[in-house]
């Protein structure tokens, strides 16, 4: 069962939302010139894959209150913060994110970066605001924030990117810098849902593997549509990976062989949300459109 656009729509819309309530709250009272990249950068049209898996598992674990889309835009605001990094001239230099210029494009460079960078404390008082709303425990609350803040540094986002900087040439290595890079955000965001939903340190633990696979899932489908789909479909730069001759899967083991390695890190996913005892057709379906999507 893969997650169906009525589903991911509504799931979306509410994702949106709270980004924009918390761009309100965060932002006011920032000068202009620091507020307006900020909201350029998190107003993009993304698929908010993160927090609606976050929401997603809060549900699944017996989770009912709304509040958990304001966990939810914490952890897009630290994967916005990092794209606008991720297509700095100094990084891999791009022009088009989310079918609209980069950052730094519509601005400069200096804005995009102290843009970027101003938006990991913010994702932090997001992710507190949250919390008070649901009423978390201060343990819980703590242990939240070491989630995403560890995603997010060096053993997850940030030393992923440092690897993929220093460039790879060896499949183990790759999966690494696939698993930091994109899987730690994953494996925050189901378990941020998680905890929130009151769950034990066991099925917490399920639930960050499985976003691990996820994100491994998902980074590998990205270099397939890297090179099978158009800019205008994926709404960014198409081709370029293999135009810069950088390492992917496709290029280490030919595009079938990709995608068959996507299939297997989702159905792994799927097993460890599984062995955690939930059998959620919402949670599952998501994992499914993670390889599935066309963009």
């Amino acid at each position: 069962m893969t997650a169906g656009p009525v589903l991911l729509g509504a799931a979306r819309t509410a994702a949106d939302r709270a980004l924009e309530r918390a761009s309100d709250v965060l932002l006011d009272g920032v000068p202009a010139a620091l507020a307006d990249p900020v909201r350029y950068a998190l107003a993009g049209d993304g698929k908010r894959l993160r927090p609606i898996l976050c929401a997603a598992a809060y549900r699944a674990l017996g989770g009912t209150q709304d509040a958990i889309h304001d966990v939810g835009a914490a952890i897009e605001i630290i994967h916005t913060y990092s794209l606008v990094h991720d297509d700095l001239p100094c990084m891999d230099d791009d022009d088009l994110r989310r079918g609209r210029p980069t950052t730094h494009r519509a601005y400069d460079v200096r804005t995009a970066t102290v843009a970027g960078a101003f938006m990991i404390p913010l994702a932090v008082r997001q992710l507190l605001r949250a919390a008070d709303a649901l009423a978390l425990p201060t343990a819980t609350r703590a242990a939240m924030v070491h989630e995403l803040v560890d995603a997010a540094g060096a053993s997850g986002m940030v030393g992923g990117q440092w690897l993929d900087l220093a460039g790879v040439d060896r499949l183990e290595a790759l999966s690494e810098t696939h698993r930091r890079k994109t899987g730690a955000l994953m494996a925050a965001a189901m378990a941020l849902g998680a905890h929130a939903a009151g769950a034990t340190p066991r099925v917490v633990a399920a639930f960050r593997t499985a976003g691990m696979r996820l994100g491994l899932a998902f980074q590998i489908h990205d270099d397939v549509l890297d090179e099978t789909a158009t800019a205008d479909v994926l709404g960014k730069t198409a081709g370029k990976d293999r135009a810069s001759e950088k390492a992917t899967y496709v290029r280490l083991l030919g595009l079938e062989e990709a995608r068959y390695a996507a299939h297997e890190a989702a159905a792994a996913a799927r097993q460890a949300v599984v062995q955690a005892g939930v059998d959620d057709p919402e949670l599952l379906g998501l994992v499914a459109f993670a390889v599935e999507r066309d963009r």
